[in-house]
């Protein structure tokens, strides 16, 4: 635990969570709330922090379209072509990139990185990689210049 109350294993569990919450939902259909609730009867949460796992799968939901047209200038295919697990990861990634300025964005894109190499394609995690890194250029300018 960090002096700020911060577990950063604890942090790392929810993005794994909520990188397999995304999936579900992407996969199904269902409305956020119901995968929401179904990964906290069907997923051992207590080892997460789940505000933060309720913070992302909400935050994807609410921002996906603004999140993918982020993303779109940095793909080399529609985001509908993009393998479900990156899709996902990327979201998630790029949600953190814009909207939570409190995480660096190098923990963003190794979290992003482990968890695509965790449950992705064997080398969807260097994709992932490039195209976050590219993402964090644009959404990271000042942090990545070294002046936050």
């Amino acid at each position: 635990m960090r002096p700020d109350g911060i577990d950063p294993v604890a942090r790392s569990r929810s993005r794994r969570r909520a990188l397999q919450a995304i999936y579900a939902w992407q996969m199904s259909g269902a409305g956020i709330e119901q995968v929401i609730t179904q990964f906290r009867h069907e997923q051992d949460m207590e080892i997460a922090d789940l505000a933060y796992f309720e913070d992302l799968v909400r935050g994807v939901d609410a921002h996906v379209d603004e999140l993918d047209a982020a993303l779109v200038p940095h793909l080399d295919r529609p985001v509908a072509q993009v393998d479900p697990i990156e899709r996902a990861a990327m979201r998630l990634a790029a949600y953190e990139l814009k909207f939570r300025p409190d995480v660096p964005y190098r923990v963003i894109l190794n979290e992003a990185v482990e968890v695509t190499k965790r449950f992705g394609a064997d080398h969807g995690h260097t994709y992932v990689n490039g195209v976050l890194d590219k993402l964090a250029q644009d959404l990271r300018v000042i942090e990545r210049q070294g002046g936050v």
